[in-house]
C-alpha cells in the first residue's frame, strides 16, 4: 500500500468523519449548540476540501495509485452517509432524501465493482453530471450543519434543504445518465448473471 500526500490527505477525510459527528453529541456544558453548528460545519468542510485536493495533488505530483483511486469514493462515501445520517437524526433534512442520495451511492459503486470486473469501468467513470450533483450535495451538507445566521433573511436550513432536492435531482440523473452508459457497453453482449 502506497503511502504519500495524496492518500494521508484522503486517510485523514475518513478521520474526520467520527469527529464530525462527535461533535454534534457534545454535551451544551462543553459546546452550545451553535458553536457546535459552527465547529462540526467547519470539520465537514475541510474534509470537503481534502476530497479536491487529493485528487489535484495526486494528479500534480504524479503520486496516483490504485489503492488512492480506491479510497478516495469510499472516503467520499462514508462522509457523506455519516453527514446525511446525521442529519436526519437531528430532524434538518428529510430521511427519503438521504436514502436516495445513500441507496445511489451504493448502487452506482456495485456497478462500477462489476463493470470493472468486466474491463469496461471506463465506461461509468465520473461524469461532468456527477460532479454536479457532488457540489450540490457538499453544499446542501454543508449549510444544514451550519445551521446558522448566513445573510438576514435567509434560513439556511430552507436554503440547505433547497440544495438537498437539487442534489436528490441530480442524484437520480445521474445514476440513469451511468445504467445507461453501462447498458450501452453490454448492448448485444452476453452477459452470464
Amino acid at each position: 500500500m502506497p503511502f504519500n500526500l495524496p492518500i494521508f490527505l484522503t486517510w485523514l477525510r475518513v478521520a474526520l468523519i467520527p469527529i464530525c459527528v462527535a461533535v454534534f453529541f457534545l454535551p451544551d456544558s462543553v459546546l452550545l449548540l451553535q458553536s457546535r453548528n459552527q465547529v462540526g460545519a467547519a470539520i465537514f468542510a475541510l474534509a470537503a476540501i481534502t476530497d479536491w485536493l487529493d485528487g489535484y495533488l495526486a494528479r500534480k505530483l504524479g503520486q496516483t495509485s490504485a489503492f488512492g483511486a480506491f479510497l478516495d469514493p469510499v472516503a467520499d462515501k462514508l462522509i457523506v452517509a455519516a453527514a446525511l445520517i446525521l442529519l436526519v437524526q437531528m430532524g434538518r433534512t428529510e430521511g427519503w432524501m438521504a436514502m436516495i442520495i445513500i441507496g445511489r451511492e451504493i448502487a452506482i459503486s456495485a456497478l462500477r465493482e462489476w463493470m470493472a470486473e468486466m474491463g469496461t469501468r471506463k465506461s461509468v467513470a465520473v461524469a461532468y453530471i456527477g460532479k454536479l450533483k457532488t457540489t450540490a450535495q457538499m453544499v446542501a451538507i454543508l449549510l444544514l450543519l451550519y445551521a446558522g445566521p448566513l445573510l438576514p433573511g435567509v434560513s439556511t436550513l430552507i436554503l440547505g434543504n433547497a440544495f438537498m432536492v437539487l442534489a436528490v435531482i441530480l442524484t437520480l440523473w445521474s445514476m440513469v445518465y451511468y445504467l445507461r452508459m453501462a447498458a450501452k457497453e453490454f448492448s448485444g453482449k452476453k452477459i452470464d448473471v
